[in-house]
């Protein structure tokens, strides 16, 4: 089944590419790897603030996860256009890398991460959105928010 038919039955629609906050490009290819810079966690177009173990707890963290997913999403498929494909190009999610503004006594950095991890492999099912991940506490992140997820994907070389 086509990425985007997966996408549509799960009621989702890809965001643009959001404009750059800082010194940095969304996403830079370098061979078939394309890197995808940190997307923040955000509801309603506003950081999604907080902070896990404090306001925030690991189901409300799983859904900032799977909000920056999709957002991650909508910057992939940029990115892959630009490469001359879409996001059916893609062979394999290589790495995804979780932040979690979290408490010190806070543990579930990998559980939260889980809601991005969860839904790139229903995406583009078990082999192709199958990762190797980091997820990481950190005292605070950019304008607050609770989530922060950068990307690595591998898009299948140009015939």
């Amino acid at each position: 089944m086509s990425v985007y038919h997966t996408l549509q039955a799960l009621n989702i629609e890809l965001p643009p590419v959001g404009t750059p906050a800082a010194a940095y490009l969304p996403f830079v290819q370098t061979g078939n790897l394309v890197m995808l810079s940190g997307h923040i966690a955000k509801r309603g177009g506003q950081p999604w603030v907080g902070q896990l173990g404090l306001n925030l707890n690991t189901a409300e963290g799983q859904a900032a996860a799977r909000a920056v997913a999709i957002d991650l999403l909508g910057t992939l498929h940029a990115a892959c256009v630009a490469a001359g494909t879409d996001l059916n190009g893609v062979r394999r999610i290589v790495k995804v890398m979780g932040l979690v503004n979290s408490t010190d006594s806070y543990t579930e950095q990998h559980l939260v991460t889980n809601g991005c991890s969860q839904l790139l492999a229903e995406v583009f099912g078990p082999v192709v959105g199958a990762h190797a991940r980091s997820a990481f506490g950190v005292a605070q992140l950019p304008l607050g928010a609770c989530v922060e997820i950068e990307m690595i994907a591998e898009l299948a070389p140009k015939p």
